[in-house]
């Protein structure tokens, strides 16, 4: 298994993710895509976007805005129970997620809980701790003109939230669909989006930071076909996981959350873990989450959310069936999965073994030698051409035509394509293979 410290040191160097605000020292919890990371990042919401919307007939896209009425975050429930348990060292004063530091114990730890862990500092190495406090991880704005010495009545009357997650979204735009397009049952509406999580420590690289791209479906089902629906969402999670971005079956595993374990709104949830650089983490959730939202919207709104069937006429509020699934840690997925290091003649290489669907690159253009003019010539003809029908091709004339291909190992480029002397007599062009390093010779007009 690759070293976390070795794909963020591969991120950095090669353009796919930078920390946050790095000119200025950075800002905990933040990260930035990069030229090559922007790219890697939007063909896979790209793959998910195809798999679960474009080829389908039974599931619509929305894109809901990310600063929405504060009633939405009452409905939901967020306001009074979206906290995670913080707890902070007497000695050095840091605070820290209770159950990330400590083993055995789950986010409703109790004070008693944790001082019976025995668990030192990770900073001063102390074991002096205050109770369990909970914290709501929402980030708090103002809306509208609000200034620094107006009174608290009227500041909070401007109070909004940036989104934990994108389903309320959704659901808040459930009756928008209803009354526009009606689909039949049962029928998904899916987003992608950023959403702000104020983590008490954020870690891992890009897998718990405060601010992050998911991807959701609200899949809107029969109450009494809940199970079958599950079932079904269940299996095409693992199809794409595996079969469309290639993470390895063995790697992905099952955890059927117990009932003091899942969310506030669930019925039942299942966990699909990973097995990252640092140990087995989550990577996304597949949740029955009932009607309890859209009753929630019913109650508080007081507008209907019934759905009349139209095959049997039965009026009733939909149950809910949830794949979510963070950007972010699919992406590290991927890259802890494609990051490999092997020798080559003896020397040390480091390639990075994407999916071709997912690479930054398809093809990168080489002319074997940037100071002769005629090579140079014909292997900007290629490159133009291969440009017009892959669009993800890259030229590189740096260095010699080793320091290339190890360039191109390093950023997934799945294809070298180099134009030498024997091209300008017989139009074929070498083609270096990245996972085994074979080369062959090819037609142009056959690439």
């Amino acid at each position: 298994m690759s070293k976390l410290e070795d794909i963020v040191s591969l991120c950095k160097r090669r353009g796919f993710i930078f920390p946050g605000s790095d000119v200025y020292g950075g800002f905990a919890g933040t990260w930035d895509f990069g030229p090559l990371g922007v790219t890697l990042k939007k063909k896979i919401m790209d793959e998910w976007w195809k798999y679960f919307v474009e080829n389908r007939e039974d599931i619509y896209g929305i894109d809901a805005a990310i600063l929405m009425n504060p009633k939405t975050w009452e409905a939901s429930g967020h306001t009074a129970t979206f906290a995670d348990p913080l707890v902070e060292c007497k000695e050095c004063k840091s605070r820290f997620r209770a159950d990330k530091i400590a083993d055995g114990i789950n986010e409703s730890v109790t004070t008693e809980e944790f001082l019976a862990t025995h668990t030192k500092c990770p900073v001063c190495g102390k074991e002096n701790w205050g109770p369990i406090r909970k914290f709501n991880m929402m980030f708090t704005t103002h809306v509208g003109a609000v200034l620094p010495d107006d009174d608290e009545k009227l500041a909070s009357q401007n109070i909004a939230y940036l989104r934990p997650e994108t389903a309320q979204g959704i659901f808040t735009n459930y009756k928008n669909v209803i009354d526009t397009i009606y689909p039949d049952l049962p029928f998904g509406l899916a987003q992608q989006g950023k959403a702000f999580r104020n983590e008490i420590s954020p870690r891992d690289f890009i897998l718990r930071d405060r601010e992050c791209s998911q991807m959701e479906i609200e899949y809107f089902v029969a109450p009494d076909t809940w199970e079958e629906n599950f079932e079904i969402m269940r299996k095409a999670q693992h199809d794409f996981l595996e079969n469309t971005v290639m993470l390895p079956k063995e790697n992905i595993h099952e955890l059927e959350v117990p009932k003091e374990d899942r969310a506030h709104y669930s019925k039942r949830t299942i966990d699909f873990m990973f097995d990252y650089p640092g140990g087995e983490q989550e990577l996304m959730g597949l949740a029955y989450r009932t009607d309890f939202d859209l009753q929630n919207i019913a109650r508080e709104s007081g507008k209907s959310m019934d759905y009349r069937d139209k095959k049997t006429n039965q009026v009733f509020v939909p149950h809910v069936i949830e794949p979510s699934i963070g950007v972010e840690r699919l992406v590290l997925a991927i890259l802890s999965t494609a990051y490999t290091e092997d020798e080559i003649n003896g020397e040390k290489r480091i390639v990075l073994k994407l999916p071709e669907n997912l690479a930054p690159f398809k093809f990168c253009v080489s002319p074997l030698l940037k100071n002769k003019p005629e090579l140079v010539a014909k292997a900007k003809e290629v490159y133009t051409k291969l440009r017009q029908k892959y669009n993800y091709v890259t030229w590189d004339d740096s260095g010699n035509i080793g320091k290339r291909y190890r360039k191109q190992d390093e950023i997934g480029t799945p294809k070298c394509i180099v134009i030498d002397f024997d091209t300008l007599e017989d139009n074929t062009v070498t083609v270096r293979d990245r996972d085994t390093t074979e080369q062959i010779r090819v037609k142009i007009d056959n690439l």
